[in-house]
């Protein structure tokens, strides 16, 4: 007999198609509100601070606005150059399995503004992180590249990733690129900006 699982106020909650159905719409608006919830909690983590500010390196306060991401499609350079713009690609590529690309090219960045005197531990950080064949996080570049960049990094001078780095910002242009301007997460963000700043 089914009453005997139930408890009586079950029974009660679920006496008669009326009640069932509108026990189900409570739970499907309980649903939805949950969605919306994750998806700005997503969009948070994504953007720390969408509302009240993005801390930058140099620590004041930038509000992220939708022209700035808007100018994100641009070029890949103009989503790079941003501080907020590398973040949101970082965690795209992330989702697609291939940070190591951006990882690589922002150590090959870094290195550039490195002293002259901090070079080879560098170089040797970056070749056994990104070059090498067996390297935790290696990049896509072909054989002949690769042995190039190891004898580069053993004499290293400021230029001694610049090929290896133009290939990788070259591979994310044509491919991850084009994907993240089409990605949930980049239109997402630029529709609540875009919600925000109309209200």
């Amino acid at each position: 007999m089914p009453g005997f699982f139930f408890s009586h106020n079950n029974m009660t909650e679920l006496n008669g198609k009326e009640d069932y159905k509108l026990a189900e719409g409570k739970v499907l608006k309980k649903k939805q509100k949950t969605f919306g919830a994750d998806l700005k909690s997503y969009l948070k983590c994504m953007v720390p601070h969408i509302e009240s500010g993005i801390k930058t390196s140099n620590s004041r306060n930038v509000t992220l606005s939708a022209e700035e991401v808007i100018q994100w499609s641009q070029s890949l350079e103009k989503l790079l150059a941003s501080q907020s713009g590398q973040g949101v690609f970082r965690e795209f590529l992330k989702s697609e399995f291939s940070e190591e690309n951006i990882e690589f090219w922002l150590a090959c960045e870094d290195y550039k503004k490195t002293k002259s005197d901090h070079l080879h531990g560098k170089a040797e950080r970056i070749y056994e992180e990104f070059v090498q064949s067996d390297a935790i996080k290696q990049i896509n570049i072909d054989y002949q590249m690769r042995e190039a960049t190891a004898k580069k990094a053993q004499d290293p001078t400021h230029t001694s990733f610049d090929e290896a780095q133009k290939t990788v910002y070259i591979l994310m242009e044509r491919d991850s690129y084009p994907r993240f301007l089409k990605s949930r997460s980049y239109l997402n963000l630029l529709n609540q900006l875009q919600t925000n700043s109309s209200k």
